[in-house]
């Protein structure tokens, strides 16, 4: 064979690789929030909002807030960028980035509101204001 088959062969495997290895660092899987607090690297955690506990610092463009899983275990999020605008209407809320602190330190946010549709049956099953087992 030529050498240029061989060149174009060898880029092209390095291409696949590069491009198979930057694919699976986008993969992140939801974690429990034990799982969360004793992974390292980068952690998806899902759970309701407690609508009381959200806090927003303009000056900082920092929102902090807690969330809940389906024990009602609290998990404190922190966030920094501009506050997504259905904030307030959020039921869940997914939060990808590092546990540290005590807390996530949120690098993206998914907020997951109900649909105009379901509005009443939503609320009533996540509740207006979740109460938690404790702080862990």
């Amino acid at each position: 064979m030529k050498k240029g088959y061989w060149i174009a062969a060898v880029l092209a495997a390095g291409f696949i690789l590069l491009g198979v290895t930057a694919f699976q660092k986008t993969l992140t899987p939801y974690l429990s929030f034990d799982e969360a607090r004793r992974a390292r690297g980068t952690v998806q955690v899902m759970g309701s909002l407690d609508k009381q506990s959200d806090r927003y610092d303009t000056g900082r463009q920092e929102l902090s807030f807690d969330i809940l899983d389906g024990s009602g275990h609290r998990m404190p999020v922190v966030y920094r960028g501009i506050k997504p605008g259905n904030f307030k209407d959020a039921i869940s809320v997914v939060a990808i980035g590092r546990y540290q602190k005590g807390r996530i330190d949120a690098e993206r946010l998914l907020v997951k509101c109900p649909s105009k549709y379901q509005g009443a049956e939503v609320e009533k099953a996540y509740g207006a204001s979740p109460k938690a087992v404790g702080r862990t």
